[in-house]
């Protein structure tokens, strides 16, 4: 086993170093994104994203649940996406070239996601449910946004390739791509995907950056949460089946606070 530790480890190691770092720079502070995004391809995780999106669509639009493009709600949801995306390129190169959209699926569940490559739904249950504000909005689409450019959905890929490298392992660690194509195509579900309690930290954090660069105000994550933790009470909102509440999340958001209102504030006054 000594073999394939090392040669798990050396492609770790290599995954790291192709990972741009963001440079030093005003915000939240997050490090890098994980050595496991490295084993599986960004294109395949993208491609396989793109496909279930378009089937989402399809199966809304059939059921008449899909927004028209003149739906006040879909507007309101594109122009707030518009404000907060050129404020995620910084956080991954791959996000300038991503076909974002966003699109609104008539269902009383309370639940958002944006999959790999910039594809974005938000239901109106959560819109309505929730009575949430734009900056309230912001929050949630700031949260989702990040899980995409944090590439968590490939990190989990990665993540089950390496359990998988011990069949073939010399001829598979010569292919990372390979191996990561067969787990991405063996049927991995992007939508509802559950994150590790270390990922919802990471987009809670970087989407509150997002949102107050962006001009909404980051302190709605706290008045989001606290609307999420009292919809709990009653039947759990499809949304915290994969995206846990709790004091605990709130406190960590409320610690961050200092170091994005500057830029909010700034961003406000036209800075």
């Amino acid at each position: 086993m000594k073999p394939l530790k090392t040669l798990v480890a050396l492609g770790l190691a290599g995954a790291l170093l192709s990972t741009p770092a963001l440079a030093q720079r005003e915000g939240v502070n997050v490090g890098q994104n994980s050595v496991f995004t490295g084993l599986v391809s960004a294109e395949d995780i993208e491609a396989t994203a793109l496909q279930q999106y378009r089937q989402v669509l399809r199966e809304a639009a059939q059921q008449n649940a899909l927004a028209p493009a003149n739906n006040e709600q879909l507007q309101r949801l594109r122009a707030i996406a518009n404000r907060i995306i050129p404020h995620a390129l910084a956080w991954n190169p791959r996000a300038r070239d991503w076909k974002w959209e966003v699109n609104l699926i008539g269902s009383k569940q309370i639940n958002a996601w944006c999959m790999p490559g910039g594809k974005i739904a938000f239901y109106t249950g959560i819109l309505n449910q929730l009575k949430l504000t734009d900056d309230e909005v912001a929050a949630v689409m700031g949260h989702e946004i990040a899980h995409a450019l944090r590439e968590h959905a490939r990190e989990r890929a990665g993540k089950s390739a390496a359990t998988n490298l011990g069949a073939n392992v010399f001829s598979e660690l010569l292919g990372l791509g390979a191996l990561g194509r067969t787990v991405v195509g063996g049927g991995v579900q992007l939508i509802g995907l559950s994150f590790s309690r270390e990922n919802e930290t990471d987009a809670d954090l970087v989407g509150l950056e997002l949102a107050a660069r962006a001009g909404y105000d980051p302190r709605a994550a706290v008045t989001l949460w606290q609307k999420m933790n009292t919809a709990a009470k009653g039947a759990p909102p499809q949304w915290l089946s994969t995206h846990p509440s709790g004091n605990a999340r709130i406190a960590g958001i409320e610690r961050n606070l200092p170091r994005v209102m500057p830029l909010y504030e700034r961003a406000r006054s036209g800075g």
